[in-house]
């Protein structure tokens, strides 16, 4: 089963009320993203991470509080190192404009949709949330499994007024 979330600017971002072509990422997803997926996943122990991910999963969650944030911090990727989107400097901040962040949301949404297959082909599948988050300065995938009593964002997406939100949940069917 899958689950798509967002916040009302992302809503209003990506023109979703348009109809499904609003939210395929122009040129296809990024190459960069590609190789990110063909990387993988891997369940170590408690934890889902990336294969190639250096993090102590023994240790978890260390740090983070819970499993979840863990799982948060050491997936989380930034789409713009991915994407070809302009980032400019202003005052030594990094500056992404709307344009630029509804292609890194369009892309982080299309990397989502694929990185589900990956979820799928884990034995035995369980549920994951992806958020893909944009705002003026740069655009984020992380992922975590979804665990009773642990969350990474609030459930309630619009309480997000700097950021556009996207929240994909896969659950297996008979979860």
């Amino acid at each position: 089963m899958l689950s798509l979330k967002m916040n009302d600017a992302a809503v209003r971002a990506l023109g979703v009320l348009s109809g499904p072509a609003a939210v395929t990422p122009p040129g296809g997803l990024a190459p960069g993203l590609r190789d990110q997926l063909a990387g993988g996943i891997s369940r170590r122990g408690s934890v889902l991470t990336w294969a190639d991910s250096v993090g102590n999963a023994a240790g978890a969650p260390s740090i983070f509080g819970d499993l979840t944030g863990w799982e948060c911090s050491d997936s989380s990727f930034h789409l713009e190192d991915h994407v070809p989107v302009h980032v400019a400097l202003v005052d030594s901040t990094p500056r992404i404009t709307e344009d630029d962040q509804r292609i890194l949301l369009l892309h982080g949404i299309a990397f989502a949709l694929e990185f589900g297959r990956l979820i799928h082909g884990l034995d035995p599948p369980g549920p994951v949330r992806c958020i893909v988050a944009a705002n003026e300065t740069n655009g984020t995938f992380r992922f975590h499994q979804i665990r009773p009593g642990e969350f990474w964002n609030y459930p309630e997406l619009d309480r997000y007024q700097s950021e556009k939100m996207v929240v994909i949940d896969f659950e297996p069917a008979d979860a």
